[in-house]
């Protein structure tokens, strides 16, 4: 059953009680990138595998998004930026043991491409905070391996 977690704003991604920072380059441009991530939203299972589904609501100001193994999240746009920064927060969800949740896209150019910083910022019950940080290594690799997926995808001709 979900449930209704609690309303958090940008500035959660510094001060949230679980921290994971992931970083990646990527080959294409800032604003490639980001368009990949918050205008063809429908387009992140092709990329990020642990997605199963994602939908953008409310004229694009929301998202449905669904993961393998049943999780789901029904997400709030906080940050919108093209080429620099993409936010979204967490709403509602099945997790056990979540109680906020902030997740920050923030790209920079690195050369010819993107350096891509993903920070995962939540809070929750304390057996939830043991699962997250067993967790880091496998969405580590989640996130490289989504990585190297959208830099194949996005340097790919257009059909």
């Amino acid at each position: 059953m979900a449930h209704r977690l609690r309303t958090v704003g940008g500035e959660f991604v510094d001060s949230a009680p679980m921290r994971l920072v992931f970083a990646a380059e990527v080959s294409a441009p800032p604003d490639v990138v980001y368009r990949a991530l918050a205008d063809d939203v429908a387009s992140w299972p092709s990329w990020f595998t642990a997605v199963t589904r994602a939908t953008p609501t409310e004229g694009g100001a929301g998202r449905e998004v669904r993961l393998r193994g049943g999780v789901h999240f029904r997400e709030t746009i906080v940050a919108a930026e093209p080429g620099t920064c993409y936010a979204y927060r967490v709403d509602e969800s099945n997790a056990p043991g979540l109680r906020a949740l902030l997740e920050e896209w923030r790209l920079t150019p690195e050369g010819s491409g993107t350096r891509v910083r993903w920070t995962f910022a939540a809070d929750g019950t304390g057996p939830f905070r043991f699962v997250l940080s067993l967790a880091r290594a496998g969405l580590g690799r989640s996130f490289r391996d989504a990585m190297r997926r959208l830099d194949a995808r996005l340097a790919a001709p257009a059909p």
